[in-house]
C-alpha cells in the first residue's frame, strides 16, 4: 500500500502572534528533526511550502531539497482574507505563479505538486493549476466530517470526493474528471489523519482511524495520505494564546477560531514528533511504501 507523508511548512502560529520566531524555529529545529526522523525510516515525503515563508527563509527550501524530497507549493500566503476559495481565477493564477516561480528559482527544480492554505480551494482553482503549470493537488480531505471547525465555503463537496486517487473536474477538485490535475486526496474516516487530530486524541482516536484506513486500502488499495506540520514540533507558548477572529458568527468564532486554536496546543513539541513517529513505525511495520505526491501517477 502507498503512504504519503506530507507536510504544510509555514509559519503561521497556533496563537497568531509570534510567526517570526516560529518561522526562525521551524528553519532551525522543527524542520530538521523532521527531515532525520523520515531519514531514519526511509521516508520519501512531499513538503507544500508557503511562498512567504521561502522568501523569508529561503533555507528553509534548501534543506529540504539536500535530503532529496520533494518541495511542492502551498501558495504564497496563509492570509485567510486571501484564501483561494475567495479569489477569483486571474488572482488565483498571480498567486500560484508567484509561489511556483519563487519555489522553482530556490530549488532549481520544476515546482508540480501544490495544495491550497487550509484547503480552501473553489471551482476556478482546477483552471488556475493547469494554468501554471502544476500536475498534483492535494486540498481535497473525502468525507472528513470537522469542516465545521474551520473556514471555507466549498468543504461540504469533500462527502461525496472519491477515496482513491483520480483526475479531477475542470470544475471541481472534488470530482472526478479530465482537468489534467491528479488529486491526492487526504485520508480520513470522519476525522481527518493528521498531526492536529494526532496530538489532541493521540491515543483513542487517530490509533481507530489509522486502522480503518489500513482495512480499507487492504481491501481497496485506496492510499493514505497524511498531513503534518513541522511548526508541530516547535514548542508554543500558551500564555501568548490570543485567536485572531476570522468567523463572522459568534458560533463561528467560538469553534473555528477560539476552541480550535486552544485544543491545538495540545502536544506540541517533542511529543509531536514521538507521535508521528509512532505512525511511521505502524505504515513500516504493515508494508506501507513511503512516496512523494509526484510519484503518485502509478497508482491511478
Amino acid at each position: 500500500m502507498n503512504v504519503f507523508f506530507t507536510n504544510d511548512v509555514e509559519h503561521t502560529s497556533v496563537n497568531g502572534a509570534v510567526w517570526n520566531r516560529i518561522a526562525t524555529q521551524v528553519d532551525e529545529d522543527g524542520l530538521p528533526q523532521l527531515l532525520d526522523l523520515y531519514e531514519r525510516y526511509g521516508v520519501k515525503s512531499t513538503f507544500f511550502v508557503l511562498g512567504q515563508l521561502a522568501d523569508l527563509k529561503p533555507n528553509i527550501v534548501k534543506q529540504i531539497v539536500a535530503r532529496g524530497q520533494e518541495v511542492g507549493s502551498h501558495g504564497y500566503q496563509h492570509d485567510y482574507r486571501f484564501a483561494f476559495d475567495l479569489m477569483p481565477l486571474e488572482d488565483q493564477i498571480a498567486e500560484l505563479r508567484k509561489s511556483k516561480d519563487l519555489l522553482e528559482q530556490i530549488t532549481g527544480q520544476e515546482i508540480v505538486s501544490f495544495r491550497a492554505p487550509a484547503l480552501r480551494v473553489n471551482s476556478d482553482t482546477p483552471k488556475a493549476l493547469q494554468e501554471v503549470g502544476f500536475k498534483f493537488d492535494s486540498s481535497v480531505a473525502p468525507q472528513r466530517m470537522d469542516a465545521f471547525m474551520s473556514l471555507g465555503t466549498n468543504k461540504k463537496q469533500w462527502l461525496k470526493a472519491p477515496r482513491a486517487i483520480y483526475e479531477t473536474a475542470i470544475d471541481n477538485l472534488s470530482r472526478e474528471g479530465h482537468s489534467g490535475i491528479i488529486e491526492v486526496p487526504i485520508s480520513s474516516y470522519g476525522v481527518p489523519y493528521i498531526g492536529t487530530m494526532m496530538r489532541i486524541l493521540p491515543y483513542v482516536m487517530t490509533p481507530l482511524t489509522r486502522r480503518l484506513l489500513y482495512w480499507e486500502s487492504k481491501r481497496k488499495n485506496t492510499p493514505i495520505t497524511f498531513l503534518y506540520h513541522p511548526s508541530e514540533a516547535v514548542k508554543e507558548i500558551e500564555e501568548e494564546y490570543s485567536p485572531h477572529r476570522r468567523a463572522q458568527s459568534e458560533l463561528g468564532y467560538l469553534l473555528s477560531d477560539v476552541l480550535r486554536a486552544k485544543v491545538k496546543l495540545r502536544n506540541l513539541n517533542h511529543k509531536a514528533l514521538d507521535l508521528l513517529e509512532r505512525e511511521l513505525v505502524f505504515w513500516r511495520d504493515n508494508g506501507g511504501k513511503f512516496k512523494c505526491v509526484k510519484n503518485c501517477i502509478c497508482d491511478l
